[in-house]
């Protein structure tokens, strides 16, 4: 386990750029509480202390780089864009870019069912680690990452915001018709059941709008809901 988590520390300074001092503290941002749990381990040799303290880190360097690169934009915009960035959507897609994924260390029936690849565990690794670089007095550097990684999703985000917040789009949509709210169903769910893809449909005043497909219900309801808002010529 000594060798290999040194491996995984090199992996990790050349994914970030930024290098580590207090080993300790990074060896507990990349191990899920599946791997405590089996091997008997105290729960704050887990990820999940460095990752509340992460996810503060991420909304303030994501608040300051929206507040620098939009000056003109409104508490409201900023917010709108800012939940989307810090989403673990988002994170785990970012995680995954920069090849997270093989560097978190599971339990073995974790590793099993797929955990390797979860959205959720992807994000919080990814929080956890920032604020491991936090306590390690590497705010600037990491900050600069963050800027540098997440600028184009920003931009895309801000130039295709439908796209992003389609649910709320159309129900704002169908509300201004006649008050009514549109209704998500799951109608098929494919795959097993540790890497799931669920098949939803969007009803409204009994008629089908449009359906998607998702690695979760969240996300298959927004590609439905986008779906719905290009039918309806909404977007």
């Amino acid at each position: 386990m000594q060798s290999d988590f040194k491996e995984r520390l090199k992996k990790l300074e050349k994914i970030f750029g930024i290098k580590i001092k207090d080993k300790e503290l990074f060896k507990k941002a990349l191990v899920h509480s599946s791997y405590t749990k089996e091997n008997e381990l105290s729960l704050s040799e887990n990820y999940e202390r460095l990752e509340f303290l992460g996810d503060a880190v991420l909304k303030l360097c994501i608040s300051n780089i929206l507040f620098k690169n939009f000056p003109k934009y409104p508490e409201g915009e900023l917010t709108k864009i800012r939940s989307i960035i810090v989403s673990d959507n988002s994170l785990a897609e970012i995680a995954l870019q920069i090849g997270l994924s093989e560097l978190v260390i599971l339990g073995k029936q974790e590793e099993k069912t797929g955990g390797r690849d979860k959205k959720s565990i992807l994000a919080c690794v990814f929080e956890a680690i920032l604020g491991a670089y936090y306590l390690d007095g590497k705010y600037e550097n990491i900050s600069k990452f963050l800027e540098k990684t997440f600028m184009i999703m920003i931009k895309d985000v801000d130039e295709h915001f439908e796209k992003f917040n389609a649910k709320a789009v159309l129900q704002e949509y169908t509300q201004s018709k006649n008050k009514q709210i549109p209704n998500y169903k799951v109608i098929e769910e494919l795959g097993p059941e540790h890497d799931k893809t669920f098949v939803i449909e969007v009803r409204y005043m009994g008629d089908v709008l449009a359906t998607g497909k998702g690695k979760t219900k969240r996300e298959a309801e927004q590609a439905c809901a986008y779906e719905a808002c290009k039918n309806l010529g909404v977007i």
